[in-house]
C-alpha cells in the first residue's frame, strides 16, 4: 500500500479500539502517528497513515468507550488507497487475515483496475492500482 487517496481525516466509528487498528496497521501496513484520551467525553483516538500527518492523508479512528455496535448508516462511501498492484494486495490482505470483498479486477465500464476489502467493523477501502489512480475510474 502506497498513500491514501483522500485529502481528508475520515473518522471511523469504532466499536472495539485494538481489533480495527490492528487492522490498520498489520494488515494495511499503515503506522500509528499518534493516540488521544478524553476521559470527560471518554473517547479515544487514533490517527493511522502510512506517512507524516503533514505530507500524508490520515485516517482517525474513534473509540467511544462503553459503544459495543454502530450501524454503519448511508452517508459514509469509502475509503481509498493507493497500491501497486491490486491483486497482490488483496493477497496479503487475505493472508493477514483481511476480508476480501471484491476481487482485483477492471471497474465497471472502464479499465481502471480495483478491489474492495472491509475493516473488522465493515468499511469498506477500495485499492486502486498505481498506474491508474490518476486517470480516473471512468477511463
Amino acid at each position: 500500500m502506497r498513500k491514501l487517496c483522500a485529502y481528508f481525516t475520515p473518522c471511523c466509528a469504532l466499536a472495539t479500539c485494538n481489533v480495527p487498528l490492528i487492522f490498520y496497521t498489520n494488515v494495511l501496513g499503515m503506522k500509528l502517528l499518534r493516540t488521544s484520551e478524553n476521559p470527560e467525553y471518554k473517547y479515544s483516538l487514533a490517527f493511522v497513515g502510512y506517512g507524516p500527518e503533514t505530507d500524508e492523508a490520515v485516517i482517525e479512528l474513534t473509540y467511544n468507550w462503553g459503544v459495543d455496535s454502530y450501524e454503519l448508516g448511508t452517508a459514509y462511501g469509502h475509503i481509498a488507497l493507493e497500491v501497486d498492484n491490486a491483486a497482490e494486495a488483496c493477497e496479503r490482505i487475505r493472508s493477514n487475515g483481511g476480508n476480501v470483498t471484491r476481487e482485483a479486477g477492471p471497474v465497471k465500464g472502464g479499465t481502471t483496475v480495483i478491489a474492495f476489502v472491509e475493516d473488522p467493523d465493515g468499511y469498506k477501502i477500495e485499492l486502486i492500482e498505481a498506474k491508474d489512480a490518476g486517470r480516473g475510474l471512468g477511463n
